[in-house]
């Protein structure tokens, strides 16, 4: 018995959570959201010129190996899927307001969050699995006529920066998303249930 005596006089102990500010959240829940739009806007605005100038070099330069077209295909395919997936989670998160229905923008904001978990889980793998084997087959032609140096320089350079975006920056850049993410929804929970 005096241990659930310690106990419950240990809980009672516990600092109480003050209610917290409506307008302050919402102001925080605002500005979070806006800068994370504002970051998938500029990225789906990078991956649509790149997507540009991809197919510019397909259309307008002229291979002549059927690899080299396929290697394009296979890069511009992966990206337009890429955007495609981006432009879901922006219009998500973009689409309500969350001063008309909290409780909708807090689920809609779980749902972005676990889609760009999953994105930047094993999708992102896959992605660049696929843009290596299409760089693969596009430098097959290009760099046919190159010296053996030039070709594990470039075949180098771009494996090193493409393990340099899946290895660091991905798991940077989605730890800091998480993180936003994370205390916008901990702050709206505690919001909501403020008033439950």
């Amino acid at each position: 018995m005096k241990d659930f005596d310690h106990l419950l006089m240990v809980w009672q102990g516990q600092p109480k959570l003050e209610p917290v500010a409506v307008e302050e959240v919402l102001k925080q829940v605002k500005k979070g959201m806006s800068s994370l739009t504002r970051n998938l806007f500029w990225s789906i605005t990078g991956m649509l010129l790149a997507l540009f100038g991809i197919s510019m070099v397909m259309l307008f330069f002229v291979f002549h190996s059927w690899i080299t077209y396929a290697g394009i295909a296979v890069i511009l395919s992966t990206m337009v899927i890429y955007v495609l997936m981006m432009i879901r989670d922006y219009r998500l998160i973009n689409k309500q307001d969350l001063t008309i229905d909290p409780s909708s923008y807090l689920q809609s904001l779980k749902e972005y969050q676990k889609s760009r978990a999953t994105i930047y889980g094993w999708m992102y793998y896959l992605y660049v699995l696929l843009l290596s084997v299409g760089l693969t087959l596009y430098f097959f032609e290009v760099l046919q006529s190159a010296s053996t140096q030039f070709k594990l320089a470039a075949y180098g350079l771009t494996a090193a920066w493409l393990l340099f975006c899946t290895f660091y920056l991905k798991g940077r850049i989605f730890a800091s998303e998480q993180e936003k993410l994370n205390l916008m929804i901990d702050r709206l929970v505690r919001l909501q249930e403020q008033f439950n």
